[in-house]
């Protein structure tokens, strides 16, 4: 059995920010950039990361801008998917990566990831995402009907659907204001935070599933506490900025060797169409380097912490097909 791998913290200067990383491995190995979600940290890659640098991978976790201990520029556009896919690039660059590296994404990583292999498919050499599905239409201003991301969930779910909901300055701030940072984040990791509204105050005495601890809800609500949701918040509020952005992407394909992996109890597995959309081809014409797309039953969201040791399984036993040299 190999040992637990150490995780090492330092702060990068890049793109004009701090980037704090989280780094596990050694140097000289093949490197893997874990890209996370909201309201995450590089935190939630750890059982991944440990993983991975235990069987001779170096593993690179950052906070994206806006997260933890980077940098959170104060305006809204300054968030969008070429700032922080520059952002991930010039992170590279800093720690002397410039040659194409292995990318695994979740949730809002997962979308950054998909742009990072259109805008500069010369940084990656394969590409594990889970959660969030290549949507072309919701990415990507493309054809004369185009309808902006947020038209697109504002009809298919109303008003109250969260992304729209949380367009406005200050309403997600409230929602999910840093004073109940804690219950914030049991509500979310448990699965428990409805897409329509936050709802009442979850309870300290619900408990917690086996795969999350009060450690990790403390590591996560403290992080939260200091920095509050707003750089976060503004990835969503600039997804109509980002559909005009990629316009030029409009007929591009992933062209990297992917392999996709969602939990059968994810919202985003629920997407009107989507399960058709991945199943019966759509996908792999949009991704023809698409190896295969795994569901795992019985699994949510927060899927590589609730399935640690299944998903890292699954990332490892992919990249590991791009690295002949290796046993």
């Amino acid at each position: 059995m190999a040992a637990a791998a150490t995780i090492r913290h330092r702060e990068v200067e890049a793109n004009g920010i701090s980037i704090h990383v989280a780094e596990a491995g050694g140097e000289g190995a093949p490197a893997v950039l874990f890209v996370h979600g909201f309201p995450e940290l590089w935190y939630s890659w750890r059982h991944q990361m440990e993983h991975l640098a235990a069987r001779g991978f170096r593993c690179l976790a950052p906070d994206l801008r806006g997260y933890g201990g980077t940098t959170a520029p104060p305006e809204i556009e300054s968030y969008t998917a070429f700032h922080v896919v520059g952002d991930l690039v010039a992170l590279l660059d800093a720690l002397g990566l410039s040659k194409q590296v292995f990318v695994v994404g979740h949730d809002w990583g997962a979308l950054i990831a998909w742009y990072m292999c259109l805008f500069r498919p010369d940084r990656v050499a394969a590409l594990v995402n889970t959660s969030v599905a290549f949507m072309r239409h919701i990415f990507i201003r493309s054809g004369a009907g185009a309808v902006k991301a947020t038209d697109y969930f504002l009809k298919a779910y109303g008003p109250t659907y969260y992304i729209c909901r949380f367009q406005e300055p200050g309403v997600a701030e409230k929602e999910l204001a840093p004073a109940h940072a804690r219950q914030v984040m049991r509500k979310v990791l448990c699965n428990r935070f409805t897409v329509h509204g936050a709802g009442e105050p979850e309870s300290e005495e619900t408990p917690l599933p086996p795969w999350l601890t009060e450690a990790d809800v403390h590591y996560f609500a403290a992080a939260l506490e200091r920095t509050g949701v707003t750089g976060g918040i503004n990835y969503y509020r600039n997804m109509d900025r980002n559909w005009e952005l990629a316009a030029p992407w409009a007929d591009a394909k992933v062209q990297v060797p992917t392999r996709f992996v969602v939990g059968d109890g994810d919202l985003t597995y629920h997407y009107a169409g989507i399960q058709d959309y991945l199943h019966k081809g759509g996908f792999k014409a949009d991704v023809p380097l698409l190896e295969d797309v795994v569901v795992i039953p019985g699994a949510g969201h927060f899927i590589q912490q609730e399935r640690a040791e299944e998903v890292s399984d699954l990332i490892y036993n992919f990249l590991v097909k791009f690295t002949p040299q290796r046993n």
